[in-house]
């Protein structure tokens, strides 16, 4: 059976994920997870990929992203997974698929959707159990979007600078989203 087809759409953002083979661990320790983000934050840059949010656990990843052409996203992805599963292979002396096919990326339609896609992006470690809160997590974009935190290379969302006029305003209004998402959420999900 054929693989369906992948629509992108230049300016529309997409959920993308990714899952280590048979969920194993992909990301041990600290290099590999700063590797694995200067991986996505050259391939952005070289493809025209604008990342949004992330958050690596250890088994697999998340990225919220906008293509700024129909190539964007899929060169970008074929780039990060390669060059990240080269790595990890010489790595750990290793031969083999790291990866559990070929990543998965969901079309954000609508901003209630882009804000509830984030805001699962980022808490995703602590529903988890391997943090206490989002702004514990180091692997995450929670503290740049909540706390200002200093990233060169995420892009902020036209979604996200409408939240305020100032970064400080910009991100109260994110911690309230997340407040309120967080509290809207059925006890049994």
């Amino acid at each position: 059976m054929a693989r369906p087809l992948r629509i992108y759409v230049p300016g529309l953002s997409s959920h993308v994920f990714q899952r280590g083979h048979n969920r194993a661990t992909v990301f041990h320790e600290r290099e590999d997870y700063e590797e694995f983000l200067l991986l996505v934050a050259s391939a952005a840059r070289r493809y025209g990929l604008d990342v949004h949010g992330f958050s690596l656990m250890t088994n697999h990843y998340h990225l919220i992203v906008t293509p700024t052409s129909k190539a964007a996203l899929p060169r970008a992805m074929k780039q990060i997974d390669g060059d990240y599963a080269r790595f990890y292979n010489r790595k750990h002396s290793r031969l083999g698929t790291l990866w559990n096919g070929r990543y998965k990326a969901k079309l954000i339609s609508d901003p209630d959707y882009w804000w509830t896609c984030l805001a699962y992006v980022e808490w995703n470690p602590v529903e988890a159990g391997i943090a206490t809160a989002p702004d514990e997590y180091e692997w995450s974009s929670y503290r740049v979007h909540a706390s200002g935190v200093h990233n060169e290379w995420l892009v902020p969302h036209s979604l996200y600078k409408g939240l305020g006029a100032t970064p400080a305003e910009r991100q109260a209004a994110y911690r309230v989203i997340c407040t309120e998402l967080k509290e809207s959420e059925p006890e049994d999900v």
